[in-house]
């Protein structure tokens, strides 16, 4: 992947650090509330003392009727509360019942933001307590949802909107932002949303649900994390001529005034937040999402989930998988659905771990893997047409016009989806697949479910039960001739948080290939032996806060080791380091 970005940088790697574009900064947990031990009293600031009324209405201190009779005095909420005191466990009990109530998954996740925007830290133990039912609620794929309609469901806004109207202004709209300490920003121009293309700026639900994911999951504070939406247009007709469409009503920005754009919105992120903030870029569309990885890859921390953090998930998930199919990487072959961010992606991970545990030079170990976009098999005689992004995978070959005969004629072991096409996966393709393969490992990583090429069900029926599957939207456990196949999900959320949270105990300024692959090794390293007699090859979402610390600690230890961490001295046990630096959103007592 870095050897990718390299050649659209001129050569430039992230190791190569710019003292022209190093300035200084940093974060820290300003008031302490998060370096208090649970049993320690901690001060309710805003800009002043919170108390009373505001206090209330202030989400990140609001305890509701957990709010002790002492509190009450001391905070002057005596009468603004019915009189009863209740715990934060009955809180969520009584709250999980009433969401459990609603049929219809986008009333879960109106239910759910509305919580977080009353109760910040009510809304996080219900996440991280509940993390598999809650999950596809909060994230994909009711997010994809509650995006399309994110005009009719908008409420309070839950991050910043910077647009061309901002254009000279974006430090200043930085600075109107509450909170100064912020670690990590995810950031989206809403073109291509999931699966679902060019939502504008409605995209903003996807920041919003990674950032949640951030804390409940990796266990960064609430309070360092900042959603963006840049708003340059949108191309979707549909919204613009929706009366509840929230962003600009024209057609995208392209060219030089959208990278002008950019530009200013990177250099005022620095400016404001230091060298050591994190900026994921999220669901960009692939001709902006491989320019700006590379653009800014040597000059701030920027990661983009799509390309890196999807390729990490699903390099985890075909390592482990190989117990269950046997062989090395190597002596794997790969076809994908689908050339764009994911694709590339994930086939040049695959590439560079191959070319790890080989030593065989990249140009050979891509060989082994072969993709298929809308035009058919990428081959050497379309290269001159090719974006450069594709180039490297374009191999010789006959050329070949669809999936099924691309499926034949190069017989994979391993049949990846990234393409966004649902149900590309045809009865055919897979009893094709199957012909040849024991154990074929299918992977469908299109969200959300309406666009998987295949479900759970069609991979376990069509190769009689013997698909390894996995996919990125979840899928119930499937019976097929008397037995139950459960379906692992291909989840970022396996990795981001993790990863996010070892770059900021690091004090990381770069992000490096090799922070990735440290990551996917620790991820496939928590696959247990009670996963593989399922089927899984993916760990259970219940542990994931423990799954987290390890990612945390395998890439803090890759950035220390790369010269490319500023917290000094290392800390002796990263592991325990990391799950020490994890916000917990228990109930804190007020003086």
């Amino acid at each position: 992947m870095e050897s990718t970005l390299k050649d659209i940088r001129d050569g430039a790697s992230v190791l190569d650090m710019d003292p022209k574009s190093t300035v200084g900064g940093g974060v820290e947990d300003v008031y302490g509330e998060d370096r208090a031990t649970e049993d320690q009293l901690v001060t309710p600031w805003t800009s002043s003392v919170a108390s009373g009324f505001s206090l209330l209405r202030d989400p990140q201190y609001n305890k509701g009727l957990a709010f002790t009779q002492q509190e009450r005095d001391a905070h002057y909420l005596r009468g603004l509360l019915p009189p009863a005191t209740v715990s934060q466990q009955l809180q969520e009990k009584k709250l999980m019942e009433s969401i459990r109530q609603y049929q219809v998954p986008l009333q879960k996740y109106i239910a759910m933001m509305e919580l977080q925007e009353r109760n910040q830290r009510l809304f996080y133990k219900l996440l991280v307590d509940n993390v598999e039912e809650l999950l596809p609620v909060v994230y994909t794929p009711t997010v994809g949802e509650a995006c399309q309609k994110y005009g009719s469901i908008f409420k309070r806004p839950q991050g910043l909107y910077i647009s061309l109207n901002e254009k000279g202004k974006i430090l200043e709209v930085l600075k109107n932002w509450p909170e100064r300490s912020i670690q990590v920003i995810v950031v989206t121009d809403g073109e291509r949303i999931l699966g679902l293309g060019d939502l504008g700026c409605q995209g903003m639900g996807i920041p919003v649900g990674k950032l949640a994911l951030y804390t409940a999951l990796g266990g960064l504070r609430p309070s360092s994390c900042l959603p963006i939406t840049i708003d340059v247009g949108t191309n979707n007709e549909q919204l613009l001529n929706d009366e509840f469409y929230i962003g600009l009503r024209q057609k995208r920005a392209t060219g030089q005034e959208y990278a002008d754009l950019l530009q200013e919105f990177m250099t005022s992120v620095k400016q404001n937040y230091g060298e050591k903030v994190i900026v994921q870029f999220e669901d960009f569309a692939n001709h902006n999402a491989f320019e700006l990885l590379a653009k800014y890859g040597t000059t701030h921390l920027v990661f983009n989930d799509d390309i890196q953090g999807t390729a990490s998930v699903v390099l985890a998930g075909v390592v482990a998988a190989l117990k269950l199919i046997g062989g090395s990487l190597a002596d794997h072959k790969f076809l994908f659905l689908g050339a764009g961010e994911a694709g590339t992606g994930i086939a040049e991970l695959i590439a560079l771990e191959i070319s790890k545990q080989t030593k065989a030079p990249l140009e050979e170990t891509r060989k082994k893997i072969w993709l298929v976009d809308s035009k058919g098999l990428l081959v050497s005689s379309r290269k001159e047409s090719l974006q450069h992004f594709k180039k490297p995978w374009a191999h010789e070959h006959e050329p070949i016009k669809d999936l099924l005969s691309a499926v034949k004629a190069i017989k994979p072991t391993v049949l990846i989806g990234s393409s966004g096409v649902g149900r590309a996966f045809t009865k055919e393709v897979i009893e094709a697949v199957t012909s040849f393969n024991e154990k074929p490992l299918i992977l469908a990583l299109s969200n959300p479910t309406s666009q998987s090429e295949c479900t759970a069900e069609e991979a376990y029926t069509w190769s009689e039960g013997r698909a390894i599957f996995a996919s990125g939207s979840p899928f119930d456990p499937i019976e097929y001739n008397g037995k139950v196949y459960y379906s692992g999900q291909a989840n970022n959320a396996y990795i981001f948080p993790g990863f996010g949270l070892g770059l900021v105990i690091s004090g990381a300024i770069r992000v490096h290939d090799e922070m990735l692959l440290a990551a996917s090794e620790a991820l496939a390293k928590q696959v247990k032996e009670e996963n593989y007699e399922k089927g899984l090859i993916y760990p259970p979402f219940s542990i994931i806060r423990k799954i987290s610390a390890e990612i945390a600690a395998n890439v803090a230890a890759k950035a220390y080791e790369l010269g490319l961490a500023t917290r000094l001295p290392r800390p002796g046990n990263l592991v325990k380091y990391a799950e020490s630096c994890m916000y917990t959103p228990t109930y804190r007592s007020y003086r």
